[in-house]
C-alpha cells in the first residue's frame, strides 16, 4: 500500500467480507450435483476523492454495485474454477474508475472435512 499512499497521497479501502453465496463451482462429479456454499472477500482501494464527502454517497464508492455484480455472476453460469469467478469478479471491481487495486478471494468452506476451507486470492492494480 506504500506505492498507493506515494502515488495519491491518501488511500482509501472499501470492503465486502465473508460474502456467502451459493454457487455451482467445481470440477469434480459431487461438485455439479447443485450449488455449494462460497465466501467472497473483495477489498478495493480507491483514488482520494476528487471533493468532499459532505456526507453524500454520492461522493462514494457505493458497495451496492459491489454485491449485486458479485450475486450476478456467481447466478450467471457454472464456473469450473473459482480462479475464473475471482477474475471475473476482478474485472466488476475494476470497471469502477475510482478503484486503483483490488483483491478478491473465494473460498469453499466444505470441501475438505480437516480444514476450514480452500481458496484461491488475486489482486490487480490499475
Amino acid at each position: 500500500m506504500a506505492d498507493l499512499l506515494a502515488r495519491h497521497g491518501e488511500t482509501r479501502r472499501v470492503f465486502l467480507r465473508n460474502y456467502r453465496v451459493m454457487a455451482n463451482i467445481g470440477i469434480h462429479d459431487f461438485e455439479r450435483q447443485g450449488p455449494q456454499a462460497l465466501l467472497i472477500n473483495v477489498e478495493l482501494y480507491l483514488q482520494p476523492p476528487q471533493a468532499a464527502l459532505n456526507d453524500d454517497i454520492a461522493n462514494t464508492l457505493d458497495y451496492d454495485f459491489l454485491r449485486q455484480g458479485i450475486a450476478s455472476l456467481v447466478a450467471s453460469r457454472h464456473f469450473n474454477l473459482q480462479e475464473t469467478l475471482v477474475h471475473a469478479i476482478l474485472e466488476l471491481c475494476l470497471s469502477r474508475d475510482a478503484v486503483v487495486l483490488a483483491r478478491v478471494s473465494s473460498e469453499k468452506p466444505d470441501v475438505y472435512p480437516d480444514c476450514d476451507a480452500v481458496g484461491y486470492e488475486a489482486t490487480r492494480m490499475r
